[in-house]
């Protein structure tokens, strides 16, 4: 598989009247194109640093990111990055708020307008695009802000707990439902996650980062036996609990 991404030895520190505090340190992995990695991490480690440095939010101190594309230009990728919250504005309808990023840059065109109320049949918010935000359930709002991230049609597709201010019904639900649609656009992914069982059910690899500075503790690959691509089902594959005792070992071990 090749690579679109490829980090090696990022390191990042944030600096303050106080001293330094490191966030990341010797950070190296690549990212396949249409791969989809998961990062998972103890709170405050420094994956959301990560995350923002990949988006190019944050310049890295040290190390570098190569970038692979297929027709051998240097450009970066483009980026579409969801955040924990979905951040729609109450005073747009969805179908508005959706097309917000079109708008901000002049890219309000037949096609891609198109490509829009394409993705607002396939999430199902179609028939809620004259709603407000206030409107919809936890779940439909979380589709509406993918909507939105997806209209610029980005290569890279960054989602930084996207799921965590869902109930865990709903979580469960709206995670397996989002990211088979995401995965059939064959975009390039990466999330970002405290849930194990959530990072095996939805990824092809799970990394696992240290306490602050965070460095990689494992990088594991998932190949689960199961049917179809049903990030549900894949919680009752036999080898779901191998992985995640793996990973729980790697997370909670001391730190050499």
């Amino acid at each position: 598989m090749r690579n679109l991404l490829e980090l090696k030895d990022i390191g990042y520190s944030y600096h303050s009247l106080h001293g330094e505090t490191k966030a990341i340190e010797n950070i190296s992995f690549g990212v396949g194109v249409g791969e989809f990695v998961a990062v998972v991490g103890p709170s405050g480690c420094g994956k959301s640093t990560l995350l923002s440095i990949i988006a190019g939010l944050l310049a890295p101190e040290q190390g570098t990111i190569t970038v692979n594309n297929p027709d051998g230009s240097l450009r970066y990728p483009r980026v579409g990055y969801m955040l924990q919250r979905d951040h729609l504005f109450e005073w747009r309808s969805v179908y508005k708020n959706v097309v917000l990023g079109l708008e901000i840059n002049h890219m309000m065109t037949e096609e891609r307008l198109e490509y829009v109320n394409q993705l607002l049949r396939d999430y199902g918010l179609d028939v809620f695009r004259n709603k407000r935000p206030s409107e919809l359930s936890g779940g439909m709002k979380q589709r509406a802000a993918l909507i939105r991230t997806l209209a610029l049609n980005p290569e890279l597709l960054l989602l930084d707990e996207p799921f965590s201010a869902l109930d865990y019904q709903t979580r469960l639900m709206v995670s397996a439902d989002i990211c088979h649609l995401i995965r059939a656009t064959g975009k390039t992914m990466i999330i970002i996650t405290h849930d194990l069982a959530e990072a095996i059910s939805l990824a092809d690899r799970v990394i696992v980062l240290s306490g602050r500075p965070a460095r990689i503790k494992r990088d594991l690959p998932i190949h689960l036996t199961l049917s179809g691509d049903d990030s549900l089902a894949a919680r009752n594959a036999p080898e779901f609990n191998q992985y995640f005792n793996t990973l729980w070992e790697a997370l909670t071990s001391e730190d050499q």
